[in-house]
């Protein structure tokens, strides 16, 4: 089965929101192309962080592996920057 972009980050995004709901105060609140941008209580962090590259390098598997970063910052701008 042939899958896009668009496709690999719906998957990620319904996985990752389950285990957000069930384990997390965090919640995602935006996605821009093939980014999700989530808030994260800074307790959460070091459990979030390394859950979401996980269900995010894993939604599908390619022949070749997905690349995953994470960048945290209190905004933003923060994290273009």
């Amino acid at each position: 089965m042939a899958l896009n972009h668009a496709d690999i980050i719906k998957i990620a995004m319904l996985r990752l929101h389950e285990e957000l709901l069930a384990h997390y105060k965090a919640r995602m609140i935006l996605q821009v192309h093939d980014e999700l941008l989530l808030e994260v209580p800074e307790a959460e962090l070091a459990q979030v962080k390394p859950l979401m590259i996980d269900v995010m390098s894993n939604a599908f598997k390619p022949d070749v592996p997905l690349k995953v970063d994470a960048s945290t910052g209190y905004n933003w701008l923060e994290l273009k920057g």
